[in-house]
């Protein structure tokens, strides 16, 4: 198995656009010719477009997008813009006079960071469409990770910067990537070592407090946590599945969402992960979700490796030795 860019992946282009003055901003995988995709979909408090799509009995059998964003719901506006870009490049379902993109989207919470009044628009989604076309790799503070935070439990005060994190494996032909925008209510762990990366923070901002700890301490009753979460994601390989398989392999790679971050899936979390298949390399179904459920939690990792500080919160390469 051998460490790639997930910008090797063929058939695909990535592509960020952010307003870093109000901290949000959106990350698009354009793929033109169509990916059989799915979905799965285990927070509890989820903001998406177009995922009834991606259904075995919707006849959809591909999309020509993904957009993840902040602005939580009404970043789902931005979708539009995705689609202005590709009709205006005939890309699209046809029908007729013009061709309708198949574009799927989700959202994390990021309004209370900086600023509520400013979202991902259609504007900024025609940005990151044409930042897809450049090949530039980013992660940190960059796309639908530039308003991400994690260890949010007790509140802002001991929150950390979190971001946008990809990692990609080649095995023969066989290429599996992932990328993700790490906004959740947890923290963070490396999954190789089973060190804590980022997370809630003590009060003096020199070690970790644990969320889970905090959790068991408040079992009678949980504060109220819905400050702003949820982790979003997609895998994508060149490996030739239909709709239904690609559905099972994004459920596998909740695996590394597992791996990664504790508490995950709660009701106060979104999280969801999208699967694209945009090859035709003949592959294991298994053999391509548990390698899908690795790239994932090492994505997860780079997300908050990579971020820097900003908005008066740390961030992880502030506090690990």
């Amino acid at each position: 198995m051998q460490e790639i860019s997930l910008w090797d992946i063929e058939n695909i282009k990535i592509g960020h656009a952010q307003d870093m003055e109000h901290a949000t901003g959106c990350t698009v995988l354009l793929c033109e010719r169509g990916a059989p995709a799915g979905v799965d979909v285990r927070g509890g408090g989820p903001a998406s477009r177009e995922t009834e799509l991606l259904r075995p009995t919707a006849s959809c059998q591909g999309i020509h997008a993904l957009l993840l964003s902040g602005g939580s719901a009404y970043g789902l506006d931005a979708a539009g813009g995705v689609m202005q870009y590709l009709e205006q490049r005939g890309v699209g379902f046809p029908v007729g006079s013009t061709v309708v993109p198949l574009v799927c989207a989700s959202c994390l919470f990021d309004l209370n960071l900086v600023s509520s009044a400013v979202r991902p628009d259609a504007a900024m989604a025609r940005l990151a469409c044409e930042d897809a076309q450049t090949r530039r790799e980013g992660m940190g503070n960059v796309g639908a990770g530039t308003g991400a935070t994690v260890g949010k439990y007790l509140g802002p005060d001991t929150m950390m910067k979190s971001g946008f994190g990809c990692y990609a494996v080649q095995v023969g032909d066989l290429k599996v990537g992932a990328m993700v925008a790490v906004n959740a209510l947890g923290d963070v762990f490396d999954c190789d070592t089973g060190r804590q990366l980022a997370g809630l923070l003590t009060p003096d901002h020199k070690g970790f407090a644990g969320t889970e700890d905090a959790f068991l301490k408040a079992y009678a009753g949980l504060r109220n946590v819905f400050t702003g979460n949820t982790t979003i994601g997609a895998v994508i390989t060149n490996g030739r599945f239909d709709k239904v398989q690609m559905q099972k392999i994004a459920s596998m790679a909740h695996n590394g969402y597992a791996r990664a971050i504790r508490p995950v899936h709660t009701t106060a979390d979104g999280d969801s992960i999208y699967g694209l298949s945009v090859g035709d390399v003949s592959a294991d179904l298994d053999v391509v979700g548990t390698l899908s459920a690795t790239v994932m939690a090492r994505a997860i990792k780079n997300a908050v490796l990579e971020a820097t500080s900003a908005y008066g919160l740390p961030a992880a390469r502030d506090i690990l030795d």
